[in-house]
This record gives structure tokens, sequence and C-alpha cells, in this order.
């Protein structure tokens, strides 16, 4: 009884270690709001970008998208292209690896009905 439990777990483990490593680098777009990771949805605002720049050059923080459809924050890269649309309502283009977007573009987006700037 116990080998066949051990098969059972090492089936599972493989299982699941093969489930984690599709979801890696999966293309993909989002939609939301470039923000920063220290302020997350909070900064999901088209007023807040010079609090994002001022806490990406001076709390280390990163830029980041605030997806509310999943109601997520994903660290973006490359930060410079991203910089060029903090506060911005943007659609971003990439492949997600765990919380973390690689753009290939990003691009402007109009906010969908309930998805109006706070500012």
């Amino acid at each position: 009884m116990s080998k066949r439990l051990l098969i059972c777990a090492v089936v599972l483990l493989v299982a699941a270690t093969l489930s984690l490593a599709g979801e890696k680098g999966k293309e993909g777009s989002w939609t939301g709001w470039v923000t920063d990771d220290h302020c997350g949805a909070k900064g999901a605002t088209d007023g807040h970008a010079a609090c994002a720049t001022k806490c990406v050059k001076e709390m280390n923080a990163k830029y980041a998208l605030y997806n509310p459809t999943d109601k997520k924050v994903y660290t973006l890269n490359p930060q410079d292209k991203a910089a060029d649309h903090a506060g911005h309502y943007v659609t971003v283009k990439g492949t997600v690896d765990g919380n973390t977007i690689t753009a290939d573009s990003i691009t402007m987006a109009t906010p969908e009905k309930g998805e109006k700037p706070k500012s």
C-alpha cells in the first residue's frame, strides 16, 4: 500500500511541476494602469505619474501594471519602456513569468466603463 501511495505522490509532483513550467513565458496581453509596485492598485489613476516616477527614482520601486480584470499587479520589464507610460491606461503585449511581464509593446488604451481615471 505505501509503495502505491509513493508512486501516486511522485506522479502528482511531476504533474504539478509540468503545470507550473507551462506558465513560464506565457504570451498574452494585459490592460490596466501603469503604476509602481509600492502603490499598486492605489496608484491606478491618470494622476499617479509623478508619484510613480518619484517612488521608482527615490524608493527603489519598480514600474508595474495594475490589471483591474484580475486585480493583480505585475512588474514591468523593461523599466524604461514602462516609464514613458506612468499614470497611463495601457495595453501591454508580451510574456508573463509569475508576476513579471516582459513587454514587447506598451500602447495607450481607452478605459472601459467602470475603469475611468480617478485623478
